[in-house]
């Protein structure tokens, strides 16, 4: 499981796929968000806009991301 570290709380969870590079863009996040692909804490999420804060897992073509509340 990687850990991915962000520095406020909260962040849209379509936001953490595309800086986060876990997919190529904003379009295609909210795609993957939409169509059920992605996972928040183990239960498919398909608001885009979802608020992820420290702590939660997001799962995505098999990987998990664990977010970590932490200073750049």
């Amino acid at each position: 499981m990687r850990e991915v570290k962000i520095t406020k709380e909260p962040v849209e969870l379509y936001k953490i796929l595309k800086f986060e590079g876990i997919v190529s863009s904003g379009g295609e996040a909210k795609a993957a968000v939409n169509n059920g692909q992605v996972l928040v804490n183990g239960e498919v999420e398909t608001r885009k806009r979802k608020k992820i804060v420290s702590g939660d897992i997001i799962e995505f073509m098999n990987e998990k991301y664990r977010m970590v509340l932490g200073l750049q």
